[in-house]
């Protein structure tokens, strides 16, 4: 499975990028879980967000879904801050 999220916005209007191949990890059903939650709970169109507030986009194996700050849910916020910490 591979887990990519896009992040735009936010006050200096820096892009981010990152991405997650789970093939071969020891945790990959963790991750798998985390992703089919996080894309359960979000739009295919971007939603509105706050002014200076960040927007993402969530794309895994093809299948994406967009959010923004603040109204992310719990599962689209871990899933968001682990692809972009861990991810190349």
């Amino acid at each position: 499975m591979r887990i990519h999220v896009s992040r735009t916005g936010g006050f200096a209007g820096i892009e981010r990028h990152a991405e997650i191949d789970t093939a071969g990890r020891t945790d990959s059903h963790e991750w798998h879980d985390l992703a089919e939650k996080a894309l359960a709970g979000g739009p295919a169109t971007p939603p509105a967000g706050v002014p200076d507030g960040f927007h993402y986009t969530i794309t895994v194996d093809g299948r994406s879904v967009h959010c923004a700050d603040p109204r992310l849910t719990d599962e689209q916020r871990r899933l968001i801050s682990r692809v972009l910490k861990e991810g190349a």
